[in-house]
């Protein structure tokens, strides 16, 4: 039977630590709004007339493959890599101002999955995560690494035993008191 509400929706798994929420990026530009916001991926920096073209909020229902009902929120800033803008990459307080505009138009979790959506209009879309900016010479840089997919129940069950590890000690034998 289809049923459109499924109160079994399974709790979120922690976000991956290697990953930024929108908070913590606008919350990390905030002390450098004049300089050079510069997001890197494929080893190279993109180029100085990228544009953010779109920003996306999403709600996301969703069934794994292990049949376990998942929900999240996650929110999409697509960045389109052209040279047309100038000479120079676009300020970090211009970013934010480019955020806070759709937040005033459309409600984005602070704490929402990050995901950048990366073209130079020729190439496919590609799915990047991004991590925390550094300040390297006079730029503030976003380092942008390929989204991988992966197996929710798995990602659970790794998670447990990583927390049943952390909760018993090994005995002289070497083996874990958890496995």
């Amino acid at each position: 039977m289809l049923t459109l509400d499924n109160p079994k929706i399974a709790p979120a798994l922690p976000m991956d630590p290697s990953d930024l929420s929108i908070g913590d990026l606008l919350d990390a530009l905030a002390a450098h709004k004049d300089k050079p916001l510069v997001f890197r991926y494929d080893g190279r920096p993109v180029k100085p007339g990228y544009h953010v073209t779109e920003v996306k909020a999403g709600q996301f229902s969703a069934l794994d493959c292990g049949a376990n009902p998942e929900s999240w929120s996650e929110i999409f800033v697509q960045l389109w890599d052209v040279d047309e803008g100038g000479p120079v990459h676009m300020p970090a307080g211009r970013f934010a101002a480019i955020i806070r505009k759709v937040a005033y138009h459309v409600a984005l979790d602070p704490a929402a999955r990050l995901t950048f959506e990366v073209s130079d209009g020729i190439r496919p879309m590609e799915l990047h995560r991004a991590t925390q900016p550094a300040l390297v010479g006079g730029t503030v840089e976003v380092e942008l690494s390929p989204r991988p997919a992966s197996c929710k129940p798995r990602d659970r069950w790794l998670e447990d035993q990583k927390a049943a590890g952390a909760s018993c000690s090994a005995p002289a034998s070497g083996k874990a008191c958890c496995s």
